[in-house]
């Protein structure tokens, strides 16, 4: 696979020996890695306004006068579906990971075998972006990507998917289900949630990272935990 890398620290040490685990990732996985360093969120986004097809970002948090977490904010205003990887000294900011859908938290010092299992599952989680469902709505066919499914419910002989763009189609949620892949899990018979979305688990609700409350049946707390456990 040919991938898109960016790698956004200010410490020049730290950009160098992630750049290093990078391409010895790329040649022991046999990718094709088109990869760029950079100082500072602002020689980023500079760059990124002339080329926007960035795939995966290694993101320090820590740096100013913009920090990684802003960077991302901003990135996800327009890309939902570069991966962004968080690295930090400091695991004070899980939280805002959730808000900008972060794929991974690593901590410095970064290990080798931790970075390239994070990668793996980066370049997993594109092929899986790169899969669509067509949706037969009236009047018109829709391919939607199933990376933008948030979540979906039953209503009625009808399944609404909350994406992008919300659709209401004539389907059962299991059909539904059997389309998509274990970054999707059900909640008991009236909807599932995308795991990458979650953001708190209680035993009365799912919590989104857009402040939807799904809630939780009887039952599901233990299982939805250990999905996400299992999916890292």
């Amino acid at each position: 696979m040919q991938c898109k890398l960016a790698i956004c620290d200010d410490a020049e040490a730290d950009r160098a020996y992630l750049e290093t685990l990078v391409r010895r990732w790329a040649a022991r996985r046999g990718h094709r890695v088109c990869l760029k360093a950079y100082p500072s969120a602002e020689s980023f986004l500079f760059q990124y306004a002339e080329d926007k097809d960035l795939q995966i970002l290694l993101l320090d948090i820590e740096m100013g006068p913009m920090d990684g977490v802003s960077l991302a904010r901003t990135l996800r205003k327009e890309n939902d579906a570069v991966q962004i990887v968080f690295i930090t000294g400091y695991s004070d900011y899980i939280a805002d990971g959730y808000e900008v859908e972060a794929l991974h938290y690593l901590m410095k010092p970064v290990g080798e075998e931790k970075l390239f299992g994070v990668l793996d599952r980066a370049v997993e989680k594109l092929r899986s972006n790169q899969r669509t469902l067509l949706l037969e709505l009236p009047g018109e066919v829709v391919r939607l990507p199933v990376y933008q499914i948030r979540w979906a419910e039953v209503q009625g002989n009808y399944v609404t998917i909350h994406a992008k763009t919300d659709c209401t189609v004539k389907m059962t949620l299991g059909q539904l289900e059997g389309e998509l892949d274990d970054n999707f899990f059900r909640l008991g018979r009236s909807a599932l949630v995308n795991l990458g979305c979650v953001a708190r688990v209680t035993k009365a609700a799912v919590t989104l990272n857009d402040g939807t409350q799904v809630p939780l049946p009887r039952g599901a707390y233990e299982r939805i935990n250990r999905a996400i456990i299992q999916r890292g």
